[in-house]
């Protein structure tokens, strides 16, 4: 189960990734385009490519940041629906498997 969360939450993290690069090199041609016209200096463009690059390696950072604490706690709220689970009387777990049997055949129904 761990590994189903960590497949979808390394997916997402790296559109996020791809999404701030394609960005990233799109403020790139901006700022070579505005030097090109002569609107600010090569130096101010020196300086705005520094900040981009700044701006773009902290979201990367706070976006593996966050991606690691929503997989630990997906993990930890697994870990803890697998202890409650074999915590569970047979009278308990013939319950919950009829509450997923109906929630299946819930579903079932809504894609037909």
């Amino acid at each position: 189960m761990e590994n189903m969360f960590g497949e979808g939450l390394k997916k997402i993290i790296l559109m996020g990734i791809g999404a701030a690069a394609v960005t990233a090199e799109k403020s790139q041609q901006v700022v070579d385009e505005l030097v090109k016209k002569g609107e600010i200096t090569v130096e101010q463009g020196k300086e705005l490519n520094q900040e981009l690059k700044r701006n773009v390696k902290k979201s990367f950072e706070d976006a593996a940041k966050a991606g690691e604490e929503v997989e630990a706690e997906a993990a930890a709220k697994a870990d803890d629906m697998e202890k409650k689970i074999s915590d569970m009387t047979v009278e308990e777990l013939e319950n919950l498997k009829a509450m997923i049997s109906k929630a299946e055949e819930a579903v079932k129904g809504k894609e037909e």
